[in-house]
């Protein structure tokens, strides 16, 4: 069984108003297949002061002139397709009505379009399956505003009516479930947000508000322009919702909150406005009278609105840049709008009411003139319908023209005849129920237009991605006028510049500033602040080793290198200073001119010891084997000191303890067999004379003791080599330094030659009383306590110490220690062969010995001379009868040795005497 319902008309006694159900449409043409039009021709629907409220359609006021032309550009496309060969002598017609921007009057309208075709009584029958019902529409286009549109579309669904429309741009009605047969031939209002807060976020605006209408199209709009705006950084200050409805009571209260919100909010100077035409009218004219100057952000819905940009003062309120529809050729309907007087009025009541009202308002200035239209009602115009002559003025509707929504209307009508010619390929369209609303959905899916130079179609969302006209207000000679400023592709998300003259006026809107707080530069950061607005913050500097290269950064980079180091405040990452100790350095250059002057001073002694061979002093050094060998290892422990100089590398650091580490064990190994010789020719002790006879092993000693410390150096070497090592301790500064490997390997290295000196100390300090031109041993002493002290002091200087100068710090201990042992080892020697010649002869050497062991043998006094009867051991006294000196010299003494032994009482001849004393020389 099958429900009706009858549309039930509404009766109001004036010519407006609906009488029955054709009295409600607006504009028709009759024609084989029927397209039904919605669009919102009145801003506002009277609502009368009675009661109680009745169910009656009321009239409206606000004639809308931009959404009148959207109707004749409808129709103009229609006729154009009619005159054409796109369907084959198949005719469309049109129904269009006008739904007075409500909701209830749009639904009204649908219900009409849902009756069943040719129903006497146009009820709409309800059913279970609307597959082979034909409705009085195959299609529809509009409506004007998305909210209206999702109403109507969710009645159209019900029998799968297509509905495109050339306005509606929320983004929900992309959603394919709730709205299947919907479609537009705009992009989605995703595009416009995203597009607006690129435009915001580019100028370097971050603080803004918003304006929106109270109802699910300016919902939809703020939430989606939200989600877009906390994406990009822009935090939204207030938003401010007006009622959506003219005849909304508390419209004008809201108005004003509105303006006194952008008058306080002083740091605000950019506003976004999602709002029908006649809202922002009201809020502009308001708003000049409160000299508000901002710039104004305008969406689709007034971005090209003439009778806006046409407010007196218009230019008091700043600069407006909006987004529009990208536009195509519209010259027809210019033509069309140029021999519109001609057309019958009688099937378009939007027609007949404008010809009413350029009736009543011609007299008025321009700007007056479209206030005078806007501001009649229905009522109005039916008591003066006939009492005004005719007039017509063919600029006023060719001036109101917004591209964009003419172009998008047309093109709805042309995406639905493309698809109605699928159609009609294999059937007879003549017949009405040739094929079903539904099908004709699915034809409108596969649809391709040809759109100028391009083909477009819809996408699996039922929509068409068209780019934006970025539109700037900008005032020439005088008057306001809307130019085209960029290009804004909703695919790949930027802006197209034509030229640079425009890219200019792009740049300018950067000078105003609407942020929170003041940028932060490069080198500072934002720290939040207890604002719930993260674009409310304070700026802080950038801590060390780290930057910001951007403005407004909300963290620093750090160095990513430690090679790098940034300062506080940084804007970049600066490469650290390497030092080393280089050969131009001042210090090193000081340290090397004294180890070349020790280098030259060995050279020397070395010449001056070659040329004076067989001198006393010479051999009494050693020979000369030895003391080739002292100053060789002296030349390379000034050698070591140039691999201390210089970038480290692995060689030098390598080589350089190593070198000066072996270099001055084998001289304090020959020093030592020295201190063990003098002590042995001058010792008188038996036991002691014995002990080092046992130790004194020239070679051996000096290639073991040396050999010790090859294979310390060895061992270091191979398991804990020391390796070049970047020190980062100072934060603007890489010191390349040689890494020891092993401080312990360092410290035994350190601590074996310690040992060798000490036990070099010993044996010389206990010679210290030799003979004076001939003694070592004191010199020994002092050049050893030069090195204790020396290595002494290094060790908690080198601990305490770090930078390129480290390496300095060693070089002058071993140049210290090096010098100190070479001068008190060889300068006495230099000093006797150079200035005292007369003392270096064989003669005054066996004087000195002569005297040295007169003195001697008299300090000592015998107290008994006992043989042990276990060992053959005696101790002895020596009487020296030696009367002068030269006596001593040549060679007539005579020593007599008492005691209970052998040689008791017995007195050795001169020739003996002799002989002693030579031995002791000759031993050294």
């Amino acid at each position: 069984m099958a429900f009706v319902i009858f549309l039930i008309p509404c009766f109001v006694d004036v010519a407006f108003s609906c009488q029955n159900a054709e009295d409600f449409v607006g504009a028709s043409s009759p024609g084989d297949i029927i397209i039904g039009g919605l669009f919102a021709v009145h801003s506002e629907m009277l609502h009368p002061e009675e009661d109680p409220i009745k169910p009656v359609i009321q009239n409206c006021a606000g004639f809308e002139i931009q959404v009148f032309l959207q109707t004749l550009a409808m129709i103009h496309a229609i006729e154009t397709i009619n005159n054409s060969t796109l369907l084959s002598g198949v005719t469309l017609g049109y129904e269009i009505y006008d739904t007075c921007a409500e909701v209830t009057k749009a639904m009204a309208s649908a219900l009409r379009f849902l009756s069943k075709f040719n129903s006497s009584e146009d009820a709409v029958e309800f059913k279970c399956n609307y597959s082979d019902y034909i409705p009085r529409v195959k299609a529809v286009t509009g409506a004007s505003y998305s909210e209206v549109s999702m109403a109507v579309s969710r009645l159209l669904a019900l029998q799968l009516i297509p509905q495109v429309s050339p306005a509606s741009s929320a983004e929900i009605l992309s959603d394919k479930i709730r709205f299947p047969s919907f479609f537009r031939t705009i992009p989605s209002d995703f595009h416009q947000t995203r597009a607006m807060t690129r435009l915001i976020h580019e100028s370097g605006w971050n603080w803004i508000g918003v304006i929106a209408t109270d109802d699910d199209n300016g919902r939809f709009a703020l939430e989606s322009f939200g989600v877009q705006a906390m994406a990009n950084n822009v935090c939204i200050a207030f938003k401010e919702m007006l009622p959506a409805y003219l005849s909304d009571s508390t419209f004008h209260t809201k108005v004003d909150q509105a303006i006194e919100k952008i008058v306080t909010e002083k740091r605000v100077n950019v506003i976004v406005v999602f709002t029908r035409q006649f809202h922002v009218l009201t809020l502009f004219k308001k708003a000049i009278e409160r000299n508000v100057n901002k710039i104004w952000i305008a969406s689709d819905n007034w971005s090209a609105a003439v009778k806006i940009s046409t407010i007196p003062n218009i230019r008091q309120l700043g600069t407006v840049v909006g987004f529009g529809f990208k536009s195509g050729d519209i010259s027809s309907f210019q033509e069309f709008l140029r021999n519109l007087h001609k057309k019958p009025t009688e099937n378009n009541k939007f027609l007949h009411e404008y010809i009413m009202l350029l009736s009543v308002c011609a007299h008025l200035e321009y700007h007056d003139f479209q206030t005078c239209i806007a501001n009649q009602s229905q009522d109005n115009l039916l008591e003066n319908d006939g009492s005004k002559p005719q007039i017509w003025r063919d600029d006023f509707l060719n001036a109101n023209v917004e591209p964009g929504f003419i172009h998008s209307t047309m093109l709805a009508v042309y995406a639905i005849a493309h698809a109605i010619k699928g159609q009609c390929k294999d059937r007879d369209c003549k017949d009405p129920s040739a094929f079903t609303p539904w099908e004709l959905l699915e034809e409108l899916k596969r649809v391709v237009v040809i759109d100028g130079d391009k083909e477009v179609k819809f996408d699996s969302n039922g929509d068409m991605s068209t780019n934006y006209d970025v539109l700037l207000w900008k005032e020439i000679d005088g008057h306001m006028e809307i130019t085209t400023m960029a290009e804004y592709d909703a695919e790949k998300g930027g802006f197209i510049f034509e030229d640079e003259e425009k890219k200019k006026d792009f740049l300018a809107l950067k000078k105003v500033q609407s942020t929170c707080s003041q940028p932060c530069s490069p080198g500072q950061v934002k720290k939040v602040t207890e604002s719930p607005h993260t674009c409310c913050y304070e700026c802080i500097y950038c801590p060390e080793n780290h930057y910001s290269n951007q403005t407004d950064m909300d963290y620093c980079y750090r160095c990513n290198n430690k090679t790098y180091w940034a300062p506080i405040n940084s804007s970049m990452c600066y490469r650290k200073t390497i030092y080393f100790l280089a050969w131009t350095d001042w210090f090193a250059i000081f340290l090397l001119l004294l180890s070349a002057f020790g280098v030259v001073l060995v050279l020397s002694i070395c010449v001056i010891f070659t040329k004076n061979l067989d001198t006393p002093v010479v051999k009494a050094s050693g020979g000369l084997t030895v003391c080739y060998i002292i100053l060789f290892s002296h030349f390379l422990i000034f050698l070591s000191t140039v691999f201390f100089i210089d970038i480290p590398t692995e060689f030098k650091c390598k080589t350089r303890q190593a070198l000066f580490g072996i270099s001055f064990t084998l001289c304090i190994s020959c020093i030592l067999i020295k201190s063990l010789k003098i002590l042995l020719a001058f010792s008188f002790d038996p036991k002691l004379q014995n002990f080092l006879k046992c130790m004194y092993k020239p070679i051996p000693t000096v290639v073991t003791c040396t050999g010790i410390q090859v294979i310390i150096c060895t061992f270091w070497l191979i398991f804990r080599t020391p390796f070049v090592n970047q020190n980062f301790s100072i934060p603007r500064a890489i010191i390349l330094e040689c890494n020891e490997g092993s401080i312990v390997a360092f410290g035994i290295m350190l601590g074996y030659i310690a040992a060798l000196a000490f036990i070099c100390f010993i044996f010389a300090f206990k010679g210290r009383k030799l003979p004076e031109n001939y003694n070592e041993a004191k010199f020994i002493t002092f050049g050893m306590l030069i090195y204790f002290i020396a290595w002494i002091v290094f060790i908690p200087v080198y601990a305490t110490t770090f930078g390129k100068y480290l390496p300095a710090v060693e070089i002058i201990v071993v140049l210290i220690s090096n010098y100190g042992i070479l001068c008190c080892t060889f300068l006495p020697k230099c000093y006797i062969i150079i200035y005292k010649q007369e003392t270096n002869t064989k003669s005054a050497f066996l004087k000195m010995v002569y005297t040295y062991s007169s003195k001697s043998a008299g300090s000592v006094a015998v107290s008994q001379a006992s043989l042990d009867s276990k060992s053959s051991s005696f101790r002895a006294t020596i009487t020296d009868s030696c009367k002068t000196e030269n006596d001593s010299v040549n060679g007539n003494c005579h020593f007599q040795v008492p005691g209970q032994s052998l040689i008791k009482g017995k007195v050795l001849p001169k020739n003996a005497a002799r002989t002693m004393v030579r031995k002791r020389v000759s031993s050294i």
